[in-house]
């Protein structure tokens, strides 16, 4: 069968690799194309377009690339209509791939949507939406089924697809020497993968460096940007850029700053403690206040309904807070309880195979 895959953001990348992985196994001769990244790519069929020219942050970003954005949804809808797939899959991504999904439906075409938009923050009358433009909704998070199901609409929960991922990581060897990371303790930056977060955040990361100099530090740098990029800010700062290695960096650190996205539940899962941080555009950021009904930010929080990593956001996202945090859970009782708070969420999250399970699904709906 011919799949078509629409992956907007590095995330989207990984999953959608992954999924395509597991169709293999579930389909003898599929096909597929996509807009993606490189390692959907590494799983074969075409790229058409890569995320790194699709992928934009925050309400007053995307009003200012509203032509892109508008010249990339015209692209995807005629590629689709011209190569007429059995089936259409969507990975997260919903500003984009939510009119895509109309689109679609309109012409007649399977609409699967894998990792559900997160509509139960904010706007949740979209679901109606979804509800008429979606045949079929993936969910990995627990509680997006009974919230759903609130709306008369039955999703099927497929699991978390980071499980699936970290349980193929296999440690590089010698990590540290091939890297001369040396003997200290490891604090991992992660500042996200797109432009904006990277500039916002990547900076009070680093203002903290010189606090910590019994620790090394290491930035798990996005594979879309040169090591020329990342030194605009590191400067003269005794810090490593590591490229292709968030895994193994997450492996080997005894704590992290983390832009809050998937990565917060990456580093949750690696069981490492972490400070939470996010910075938006402030007309961005007053507009989410006003339309976000959620309590945390953070998906380890979100999951277990409770405050087990610190956000700091916009104001409070600073480097004498950021310093205080760390403090915290490089030692002692912050440390403990972070760690003792994160077996929870791992109960929680249960077992790999989210990718299989999703596969076996799509497979089967689509001969349906």
């Amino acid at each position: 069968m011919k799949y078509y895959l629409v992956a907007g953001e590095a995330s989207g990348d990984l999953h959608g690799a992954n999924l395509m992985k597991a169709i293999k196994g579930e389909d003898y001769n599929p096909v597929f194309r996509y807009f993606g990244g490189d390692k959907m790519q590494n799983e074969g069929g075409e790229l058409v377009k890569h995320y790194a020219e699709m992928a934009f942050m925050g309400f007053t970003e995307v009003l200012l690339n509203l032509r892109t954005i508008f010249k990339n949804l015209k692209g995807c809808k005629a590629d689709i209509l011209a190569w007429k797939p059995d089936v259409l899959v969507l990975i997260d991504f919903p500003g984009f791939n939510l009119k895509i999904a109309e689109f679609a439906k309109a012409n007649g075409i399977k609409v699967c949507y894998y990792i559900s938009p997160k509509v139960w923050a904010w706007n949740q009358k979209r679901v109606l939406k979804i509800k008429k433009n979606v045949d079929h909704m993936f969910c990995i998070l627990p509680f997006e089924v009974d919230f759903y199901s609130e709306w008369g609409m039955k999703v099927d929960y497929v699991g978390n697809p980071l499980l699936d991922e970290i349980a193929q990581f296999k440690p590089e060897d010698n990590f540290r020497n091939k890297h001369q990371l040396g003997d200290k303790k490891i604090i991992a930056l992660l500042p996200g993968s797109r432009k904006q977060e990277i500039e916002r955040l990547l900076p009070v990361m680093l203002s903290v460096t010189e606090n910590y100099p019994d620790y090394e530090f290491a930035i798990a740098a996005a594979p879309t940007f040169t090591e020329g990029y990342y030194q605009q800010f590191t400067g003269s700062k005794k810090v490593k850029l590591l490229f292709n290695n968030t895994y193994n960096l997450l492996h080997n650190a005894h704590a992290a700053i983390v832009a809050s996205g998937t990565a917060t539940l990456e580093t949750a899962l690696f069981k490492v403690p972490q400070v939470v941080v996010y910075k938006g555009g402030t007309i961005s950021i007053a507009i989410a206040r006003m339309l976000v009904k959620i309590k945390f930010i953070s998906l380890v929080n979100l999951i277990v309904n409770k405050k087990i990593v610190t956000e700091l956001i916009q104001e409070d996202c600073n480097p004498l807070k950021i310093n205080e945090e760390l403090n915290l859970i490089v030692n002692g009782e912050g440390r403990k309880k972070m760690l003792s708070d994160y077996d929870r969420l791992i109960d929680l999250m249960g077992t790999p195979g989210a990718s299989e399970k999703t596969a076996k699904l799509i497979v089967k709906y689509s001969k349906q």
